[in-house]
């Protein structure tokens, strides 16, 4: 960018990069879905039960925030009445290691919390 200096530059562009990432993961719900579909919850109403809390309207539109973010497959099987299951996509597992550090990260800082 003209007029910055180059850290400045680069740290302007990291936090663009970590805003993309929270646009796509970020909030109360997603990674939990993710998680869920990832151990075989492929049925809405198993992810549904997989994930407490989530009413059907928030999982409905978490998942179609997830399909179009690549992160999420949605198949619909002609069925009477129709089938559809949500697998995870292989971009999706470009997420594994992130996900495993945030779970491993928020047990120990529970635990920390705890000390005090």
């Amino acid at each position: 960018m003209p007029g910055i200096e180059p850290d400045k530059a680069a740290v302007a562009q990291q936090i663009r990069h970590l805003q993309d990432t929270l646009y796509v993961v970020n909030g109360k719900w997603k990674l939990p879905i993710l998680v869920a579909i990832h151990q075989g919850n492929s049925r809405f109403r198993d992810i549904q039960r997989s994930v407490q809390g989530i009413t059907t309207k928030v999982l409905s539109t978490e998942l179609k925030a997830l399909e179009q973010n690549k992160l999420v497959v949605r198949r619909v099987y002609d069925t009477s009445p129709p089938t559809v299951e949500y697998t995870t996509s292989p971009y999706c597992e470009t997420l594994q290691t992130m996900i495993l550090e945030m779970i491993a990260w928020g047990k120990n800082h529970r635990d920390r919390v705890r000390e005090e």
